[in-house]
Formats: C-alpha cells, structure tokens, sequence
C-alpha cells in the first residue's frame, strides 16, 4: 500500500527546524501541501515557492489561499536555471522529490546559494514513490 503523501511530507516539514521569522524558498512545491504546512508555523516569516507547472502552481494557491492573502505566501511559475530573484535571500532553500536535486545535487545547490542568507540551509529530500 502507498505511503500517505501528507504523512510524508508532515514528517519532512517537522524535520526542517523552521523558525516562526523564517525566510523560505521551495523549489517544485506541486499542490502546495508543504507550502501549507510551512506557512502553518510562520508568524513573522514569509514562504516562497516555484515551480515550472503553472497546473501545480495554480494548485498550490487555492490550496494556500488564506495565505496568499496575508502576505505570508507566493507561488511563482518558472524554471530553475532561469529563475531570478533579485536580492532576496532566504534562511532555508528545500526541495522534495524533485529530480535535479537528486540527480545532479551540486548543480542544483549551485543555482539556489545566491539566494541562501549567511547561515542559511539548502536541503534536499528525494524518496522513491510507494
């Protein structure tokens, strides 16, 4: 039987070490069910997410929409290699399931660091399905 997808990633958002002012980037966010789970424990922090789906993106803000309103959160469609952020950093970069990051971990590290914050963390997780 399938592991249960919310319990999975409920254990992987308890094991990230969030701060309630964390800055936080998720690349590949899918239906936004971390990104709600993130944005539950923010209280002065702010959660952004990409991925190259505008379905999944569209997903993850109705799901998220509460806190889209309030600022917490945004959902930005776009690719990786060609993401720009500007000037913001972030305190915690994560990813699940998402290829890159398993398959060629250093390159992907590599696109998201301009963005970590001195002290920052980049983590990956990558879990087969089932």
């Amino acid at each position: 039987m399938a592991a249960d997808p919310r319990r999975r990633l409920r254990r992987i958002v308890d094991g990230l070490g969030l701060e309630a002012d964390d800055r936080v980037l998720e690349i590949g966010c899918g239906h936004g069910v971390a990104a709600e789970m993130v944005c539950e424990r923010l209280t002065g922090g702010r959660y952004t997410a990409v991925d190259r789906s505008e379905k999944m993106i569209a997903a993850a803000k109705k799901r998220n929409s509460a806190h889209l309103r309030s600022g917490r959160a945004e959902f930005i469609v776009g690719e990786l290699e060609d993401l720009n952020l500007g000037d913001r950093r972030f305190d915690l970069i994560f990813a699940v399931r998402v290829g890159l990051f398993h398959r060629e971990p250093a390159w992907a590290e590599g696109l998201v660091s301009p963005w970590l914050a001195p002290g920052g963390r980049i983590l990956g997780f990558y879990d087969t399905p089932g």
